[in-house]
C-alpha cells in the first residue's frame, strides 16, 4: 500500500502546471525546499532565460559513488483532449491517481522525494542521486545541461534508474527520436505561368516521397529487433504547411518529420540520405530561381538506448521489482544520453505508457506501492547488483 506521504506529494506535484511551454520552477523549488528541510543541498542548472531548471542532489554525501534516480518535471499539454476530471486536480478515485503527469512521470519523483529519510538512513554502500530535468517532452534538452553539471560537480555515478512508466518492469532498450524541419523556398508565379515558377509544395512532396520510400525500405529490409512493438525503424511526416491561394504557385512550404531508429540502426545516415536527395533536387530548382532550395533544421535528436540484462543495475532493478525478465519500450527517454555519458542505465517506473499523454491520465495506487517498495529495497541493498 502506498504511504500517505508519498501519495500526497504525488498529488502536490500533479497540481503544478509544468507543461513544457511553462516554467517548471514551482516544482523544482518545491523539491529543493523539501530537500533543504531534510539537510540536503541541491544544485540547480538553468536554461538561458532562467525560467526553467534541472535539479541534482546527493543523499549520502561521502559514500564513494551513487545511483541516480532520474525523472523529468515537464508534461505534455491537454488542449483539445476530452477529460472527465480536472487535469490538475490530482483526484484519487477507484484506486487511481488522475491528472496530467500522474503516470508520466511526477509520481516517480514524488515517491523518491517521500523516501528521502529512508535514503539518508540507508546503510547501502552507495549514495542516491536525484536528477530531475526540464524539457524532456520536447527533445530531452535540459538533461544535457544536468549531465554536464553533474560531471563538473565531480559526481561519478555507478548507475542510473529512469522512472518512466514501464509498469515497474525494467526496460533495457528503446528507439531513438530524431525530428527535423524542412523549409522549402521556391519561386512564386501566377498559376497560369507555372514554367516560370518553382513550386515549393511539389518539391517538398518529392522529399516526402523519399521519406516514404525509406520507411517502406526499413519495413521490408531492416533486420528485425524482436521485443519492440514495431521491430524495425520508422519514419513519419507529422506536419505540413504551404501555399496561399489556389491560383498562386507557392513560394514556400514547410514540413516536419521524424525517424525512430532501432538501437542497431544509424539515424545520422538516414538524415544524410534525405539531405543528399534534397541536394539533387536543388539543381533543377536553381536553374529557374537561384534563391530556391532546401533548408533543414534539427528539432531534436534523442539517441536510442541499449542497456544489458547483465548490467548490475538491471539485475538490481529486476530483483527490486520482482520481475523475472527485462523488457523493451517503444517510447524515447533520457536513457540514451545517460548511457552516452558512460553511466549504465535502466528504465523502470510506475504506471503505463498507454496512459501517458492521454485524457484522464492516471497511475494506479498499486503501481505507486510497487514503486515505493522498490525505493525502500534500493535503500536496503547491500550491493549494486
Amino acid at each position: 500500500m502506498i504511504s500517505t506521504h508519498a501519495l500526497e506529494l504525488a498529488q502536490t506535484l500533479v497540481r503544478m502546471n509544468t507543461v513544457s511551454c511553462n516554467s517548471n520552477l514551482v516544482l523544482i523549488h518545491f523539491v529543493r525546499d523539501e530537500l533543504h528541510r531534510l539537510g540536503v543541498k541541491s544544485r540547480l542548472t538553468y536554461n538561458a532565460d532562467k525560467t526553467k531548471a534541472n535539479l541534482f542532489a546527493t543523499l549520502g554525501e561521502g559514500k564513494p559513488a551513487g545511483v541516480i534516480l532520474s525523472g523529468h518535471t515537464d508534461t505534455v499539454p491537454w488542449d483539445g483532449q476530452d477529460w472527465t476530471v480536472d487535469p490538475l486536480g490530482a483526484v484519487v478515485k477507484d484506486e487511481r491517481l488522475y491528472g496530467r503527469g500522474s503516470a508520466d512521470m511526477k509520481s516517480f519523483i514524488a515517491v523518491a522525494l517521500a523516501n528521502v529519510p529512508v535514503f539518508l538512513e540507508s546503510a547501502a554502500p552507495f549514495a542516491i542521486h536525484f536528477a530531475f530535468s526540464y524539457d524532456e517532452e520536447v527533445g530531452c534538452f535540459g538533461v544535457r545541461e544536468l549531465i554536464a553539471d553533474m560531471k563538473a560537480a565531480g559526481a561519478s555515478p555507478l548507475a542510473c534508474i529512469i522512472g518512466e512508466p514501464t509498469q515497474m518492469v525494467p526496460a533495457i532498450a528503446h528507439k531513438g527520436v530524431y525530428r527535423y524541419r524542412c523549409c522549402v523556398r521556391g519561386k512564386e508565379a501566377h498559376s497560369s505561368l507555372t514554367p516560370q515558377s518553382v513550386n515549393a509544395i511539389e518539391m517538398a512532396a518529392r522529399v516526402i516521397g523519399k521519406l516514404r520510400d525509406m520507411g517502406e525500405g526499413f519495413e521490408r529490409d531492416e533486420p528485425r529487433y524482436e521485443g519492440f512493438d514495431v521491430p524495425f525503424s520508422t519514419v513519419s511526416v507529422g506536419q505540413f504547411h504551404g501555399g496561399i491561394a489556389d491560383n498562386v504557385v507557392p513560394r514556400d512550404a514547410e514540413f516536419r518529420y521524424e525517424f525512430r531508429d532501432l538501437p542497431t540502426a544509424n539515424a545520422a545516415l538516414m538524415q544524410k540520405e534525405v539531405l543528399a536527395h534534397a541536394q539533387s533536387l536543388q539543381v533543377t530548382m536553381k536553374k529557374v530561381a537561384p534563391e530556391a532550395g532546401f533548408r533543414f533544421e534539427t528539432i531534436c535528436e534523442v539517441p536510442s538506448f541499449l542497456g544489458s540484462a547483465q548490467d548490475p543495475v538491471t539485475r538490481l532493478a529486476l530483483r527490486l521489482s520482482g520481475e523475472s525478465a527485462a523488457t523493451l519500450v517503444g517510447f524515447g527517454s533520457e536513457a540514451g544520453l545517460f548511457k552516452q555519458a558512460g553511466i549504465p542505465t535502466v528504465v523502470c517506473g510506475p504506471g503505463s505508457i498507454t496512459q501517458a499523454h492521454q485524457p484522464d491520465e492516471y497511475v494506479s495506487l498499486a503501481q505507486l506501492a510497487r514503486c515505493e517498495a522498490f525505493m525502500q529495497g534500493l535503500a536496503a541493498a547491500p550491493t549494486l547488483a
